[in-house]
């Protein structure tokens, strides 16, 4: 008889949990969704900003419910937007949705054609925002997407190293060449391909410490380093003190072009007299 009566005591206990709990969940699915807690990771970057955040999740639940917010379909939406790299979605016991979010930090910007848009460190494209414009290094040219894992860690190169900052604001690809842009002259630096990097990028440092401090940098239009063991610079015809060199190189051009015309006319001369003396004999 104990026994039924405890097993009936538990019973009770049981239901009236259930009903309380049920209580319970009903005011707390009815409960006004009026505490959104945003953050967005302390991104170096505001393509996003809390305020957006908040619009979408309103939009996404117009009865602003605690228990009507579906927080898959939320979390997929969010991770839909360009600028986002990942979302996370969770409701609080104490009801408040949090909203984690992580943006895409742009590599390099990229002006293709009549295109332009970003690049992260993972390859994504991603449009231009007008509302926020992120400082990177701009990259002009037909660059296809199998480059962008090289070029990323060209550019990251370049921001790890004061000296490269210094000298390179851009970059270019011209047919299947890429040229380093440079704030200082008017040259640029033609390196070829995206392999060696280092290798190229330590010739022209040598060459800008050994030689180049001492001379004024309008005087090239650009110096390559693609070829391996050589630094080849092209003079600007532009550039005042480059005339007597370019005057100089081309009088030593028509001197070997009147040479050789010479030479032909001496061994044409020579032949035609032989052949005269054959035909006497």
């Amino acid at each position: 008889m104990k026994n039924k009566w405890r097993l009936l005591k538990i019973l009770v206990t049981v239901v009236i949990l259930g009903f309380l709990l049920s209580f319970s969940l009903k005011r707390f699915a009815q409960k006004p969704l009026d505490n959104i807690a945003v953050n967005l990771k302390q991104s170096p970057v505001y393509f996003i900003d809390e305020k957006e955040i908040q619009q979408i999740v309103e939009k996404s639940n117009p009865s602003q419910k605690v228990g009507t917010v579906d927080v898959p379909s939320l979390e997929q939406k969010l991770n839909l937007l360009s600028a986002v790299d990942s979302a996370n979605v969770y409701l609080g016991l104490n009801g408040v949705l949090h909203v984690d979010i992580k943006q895409k930090v742009p590599l390099f910007r990229l002006h293709k054609g009549e295109e332009e848009f970003y690049v992260d460190e993972k390859g994504n494209e991603f449009p231009i925002s007008k509302n926020y414009s992120h400082p990177c290094m701009l990259v002009v040219g037909n660059v296809p997407k199998s480059d962008y894992k090289a070029l990323g860690e060209l550019v990251k190169k370049i921001d790890a190293d004061e000296f490269s900052r210094k000298y390179f604001i851009g970059i270019s690809k011209v047919g299947n060449n890429y040229n380093l842009l440079t704030s200082e002259g008017n040259f640029k630096v033609e390196i070829g391909d995206l392999q060696n990097i280092d290798f190229k990028v330590k010739g022209f440092k040598t060459f800008v410490e050994k030689f180049l401090v001492y001379q004024d940098p309008a005087k090239y239009t650009k110096i390559s380093v693609k070829y391996n063991n050589q630094i080849v610079a092209s003079l600007n015809p532009n550039f005042k003190e480059n005339d007597s060199i370019l005057n100089l190189s081309k009088k030593e051009f028509d001197k070997l072009t009147e040479l050789k015309i010479i030479k032909n006319t001496i061994s044409t001369a020579t032949k035609q007299t032989t052949q005269q003396k054959k035909e006497t004999l």
